[in-house]
């Protein structure tokens, strides 16, 4: 996991390199947009697939997959953020 691209109260790009199941190079954003007293937050992953990623996701739900790794992720952000110190 490598940092490429960050920009405070904006966004964070980070370049996921997988290893296992098998490799695949993946680009993760989050995008952060004030609204109010709150800040929405939206979490892509995106990347290319060969033909054994693309039939492998056309036959897995990956929203059931990975969906609640995204939940758990953003709620202890949330939680993170929460917590810290206003400046």
């Amino acid at each position: 996991m490598t940092i490429a691209e960050s920009h405070p109260s904006e966004r964070v790009k980070i370049n996921l390199e997988f290893i296992k199941p098998w490799q695949a190079t993946n680009v993760t954003e989050f995008v952060f947009k004030p609204e109010g007293e709150k800040t929405n937050v939206t979490w892509t992953m995106s990347g290319h697939n060969n033909f054994a990623g693309k039939a492998f996701g056309m036959l897995m739900n990956m929203d059931k997959m990975i969906g609640n790794d995204f939940e758990k992720g953003l709620a202890q952000m949330k939680a993170a953020a929460e917590s810290a110190p206003r400046q």
